[in-house]
């Protein structure tokens, strides 16, 4: 699913947002859910970078919004809850996905806030956060600003592109800013040896090429600055030759019709919204059932509203290990280029 930039709405909303800043320095509740556990002693004062700066976090914070898109999943991997969250697709309640329901486990679930036409500042202000997490996101300058005066605000990292933030960052950024950092590292450690070990059990996956698409406006490919791309790389996949010139400095691009043949790869995972119907377009499609991989059976469907279609995009500490389960086995079915090896789906 490609994300699509939001219309800003700052200045309306400037004023209002200051006005409620000022009341939410005071704020002093705790949210339901916040692990006992607590961070590390003697963790704070901690300072995290971004793109914007470095923030300071004087204390362990209590009341945290997610603008961001995912980062509820590294918060609840380190027993955090935070107060809100942001919707990017699924609908969950508190945008909590399946696979973080037994780290949210009886805690109350996260307001949820939307970003259709921009960052609900007043909303987020009326929250009284005394931590604001920005790190999967395209945060502009502006509303890092603006959230700044809200609360401490951790936006997305310098390095990187917007919206192109690894799991592993965004984990160790989060953990560093609720004074967790070894917990972090741990969580990571963790995932990316369930990544190891699915990449030593499938050494086909060494070398073959990996890509992974979706039918929106077209053919639109995600590149190596992308999650979904880094996945497959990090499975022993290499993305296709010539993908970076299209993609750029953006996470993916639609690619023309005269380049289909970039869909043509060992193993093409589609990310659609109806598995049937559209699974049976792209096969009747004149240019893209040539290919190899539709001959060979070597394409994945994972439909965007179920768990292994959301996982695939979430990618995240807490989505992954359910994500290796469920698409590691389609993958290998996929890699051997035998149209009889069934590639099956995984249970909804």
């Amino acid at each position: 699913m490609r994300l699509l930039s939001h219309a800003r709405m700052l200045a309306a909303a400037t004023a209002a947002v200051l006005s409620l800043g000022l009341a939410a320095c005071g704020a002093d509740e705790e949210p339901s859910g916040t692990s006992s556990q607590g961070a590390t002693s003697g963790a704070f004062p901690v300072s995290v970078e971004h793109k914007y700066g470095t923030t300071e976090v004087k204390a362990e914070p209590k009341r945290i919004v997610v603008v961001g898109l995912t980062e509820q999943d590294a918060l609840l991997s380190l027993g955090v809850v935070p107060v809100a969250t942001t919707e990017w697709f699924g609908g969950h309640p508190g945008a909590v996905w399946p696979w973080a329901q037994d780290e949210l486990g009886s805690a109350a679930k996260p307001e949820v806030l939307t970003n259709t036409d921009g960052i609900k500042f007043e909303k987020v202000a009326a929250l009284r956060p005394d931590l604001i997490l920005g790190i999967y996101s395209g945060l502009t300058a502006e509303d890092y600003a603006t959230l700044s005066k809200i609360a401490p605000t951790v936006a997305q990292p310098k390095d990187v592109i917007d919206y192109g933030v690894s799991w592993q960052q965004t984990t160790r950024m989060v953990g560093a800013a609720v004074g967790r950092k070894d917990q972090a590292e741990k969580v990571v450690a963790d995932v990316e040896a369930k990544i190891a070990a699915a990449k030593a059990a499938n050494p086909k996956f060494a070398g073959a090429t990996g890509l992974v698409a979706t039918t929106w406006e077209g053919f639109y490919v995600y590149g190596a600055q992308d999650a979904r791309g880094r996945l497959l790389q990090d499975l022993g996949f290499k993305l296709p030759d010539g993908l970076d010139a299209i993609t750029g400095k953006e996470f993916g691009a639609n690619i023309s019709r005269e380049r289909t043949d970039l869909l043509d790869t060992s193993v093409l995972i589609w990310l659609v919204d109806d598995y049937g119907k559209d699974k049976a377009k792209l096969h009747a499609d004149p240019l893209y059932g040539k290919l190899k991989v539709k001959a060979e059976g070597r394409d994945v469907y994972l439909e965007n509203g179920e768990l292994l279609g959301g996982a695939t995009s979430y990618i995240t500490a807490l989505s992954l290990p359910y994500l290796l389960d469920g698409l590691v086995p389609q993958l290998a079915a996929a890699v051997d280029g035998d149209p009889a090896t069934e590639v099956k789906r995984a249970a909804k």
